[in-house]
């Protein structure tokens, strides 16, 4: 079975991420993915990053009719902090009869190379990249055979600007997954502070 990893703090999970998601699992040769969710980092200020569990309940509930897809809480039991080969060779060890694959945005290329032992992933491991706004992809990606390029619907709505319009009470439930939604707003996250994130 081919997992595709789709990382990232979801905080919020929106309709963004699902419909990357949805599109990898019908156009792609990926058969499940899985949304792992990244841990807190201590070392960081927190700043409106809600906590572990309660992004991870959002995507639970914003995935719950889609079978092919799951979240993930492997790396908040992992070492800080994260690295994504540390965490596919976990999995590797955990899952031995799963091919785990990486799905990012096409702006992850740019830096792509500083992250840790980057080369052994590209080797190992197929990437699934999705395009991003205003973002060139590095002409030493354009022709690897482990990555593949993926015309997936471009998506402009950040979890960034989720959270600044909460906290100045605009309405944004169409930006999200209804139940995720609901419980978005039943617990009063994201109101009480605007964060100068841009992810």
């Amino acid at each position: 079975m081919n997992v595709g990893l789709f990382f990232g703090s979801f905080n919020p999970i929106h309709i963004g991420h699902l419909a990357i998601a949805n599109y990898m699992v019908e156009f792609t040769g990926i058969d499940q993915l899985w949304f792992v969710i990244s841990p807190h980092n201590p070392a960081k200020e927190k700043n409106s990053l809600l906590n572990n569990y309660q992004r991870y309940e959002m995507v639970c509930r914003a995935i719950e009719n889609f079978p092919a897809m799951q979240a993930s809480t492997i790396e908040f039991s992992l070492p800080q902090p994260s690295y994504t080969i540390h965490t596919l060779v976990h999995l590797e060890e955990k899952y031995p009869k799963h091919q785990f694959s990486l799905i990012m945005g096409s702006d992850n290329l740019v830096n792509f190379h500083t992250w840790k032992n980057y080369q052994l992933i590209l080797e190992q491991y197929h990437l699934y990249i999705y395009n991003r706004p205003n973002c060139t992809i590095p002409e030493s990606y354009k022709n690897l055979p482990n990555i593949h390029f993926v015309d997936a619907p471009l998506m402009e709505i950040s979890s960034s600007f989720i959270r600044r319009s909460i906290q100045n009470k605009k309405n944004i439930r169409a930006f999200m997954p209804d139940a995720a939604w609901r419980y978005l707003d039943e617990m009063n996250f994201y109101k009480k502070r605007v964060d100068k994130e841009t992810s």
